[in-house]
């Protein structure tokens, strides 16, 4: 997929709005890839949040089209205001974005956006990212994201599409092994789990359910 500068489109101002706007000294969208807002003791979690939630709502879909055709700090950022605001209209292009996985970070916003969507749908896609990437033991990539949304939409649907990727000695325990000979940490299911549901209760919190 190409990537092209907003400006090339009529919207110069959607990075400015939305991506870059700072909060403590930070960009938006370094907070939302850190997690900082999860803290209790962020001093700026409430305006930033006001500002998230209001900034989800406000946004038109062609500012969030460009914000997707360019590059990773606009992608991450457009995930999560899809995902605030569930726009499930968006499904299909994030899910594209997903698998192609063209750009670093901006896959775990995606999948933040799925699980908040919360159907079928969004587990098949996750499942096909699943199947794809984690054979490949020398990509770190959203991997661990996708296993999280795609638990919490398990347990959200009475599926188990995980059961098969999780299994011991199954293709997450191969994934965690050879992504830790490149040097990453190892990861457990339940703690993927855990860091998605908190991005999701933290939206819900402050979003209609």
């Amino acid at each position: 997929m190409p990537f092209q500068h907003p400006e090339e489109i009529g919207y110069g101002h959607v990075v400015k709005s939305y991506v870059t706007r700072t909060y403590g000294g930070l960009p938006r969208y370094l907070v939302l890839n850190g997690g900082r807002f999860l803290g209790p003791r962020w001093w700026h979690t409430t305006r930033f949040t006001r500002h998230l939630i209001a900034d989800a709502a406000a946004i038109n879909d062609e500012e969030l089209e460009a914000l997707l055709g360019y590059e990773w700090r606009s992608r991450l950022t457009a995930g999560w205001l899809i995902g605030v605001d569930r726009r499930e209209r968006f499904r299909a292009r994030i899910g594209d974005l997903l698998l192609a996985s063209e750009v670093c970070y901006s896959g775990g916003a995606y999948c933040f956006a799925l699980a908040r969507f919360g159907t079928h749908t969004d587990a098949e896609i996750l499942t096909a990212y699943l199947d794809r990437y984690l054979p490949r033991t020398d990509l770190h990539y959203d991997q661990a994201a996708a296993l999280g949304a795609l638990l919490r939409l398990d347990a959200l649907l009475g599926t188990h599409h995980t059961d098969r990727f999780t299994e011991p000695d199954g293709l997450w325990d191969e994934w965690v092994k050879g992504v830790g000979r490149l040097g990453y940490p190892s990861y457990t299911p339940a703690e993927q789990r855990r860091w998605t549901d908190l991005h999701c209760d933290f939206a819900n919190g402050w979003t209609r359910p």
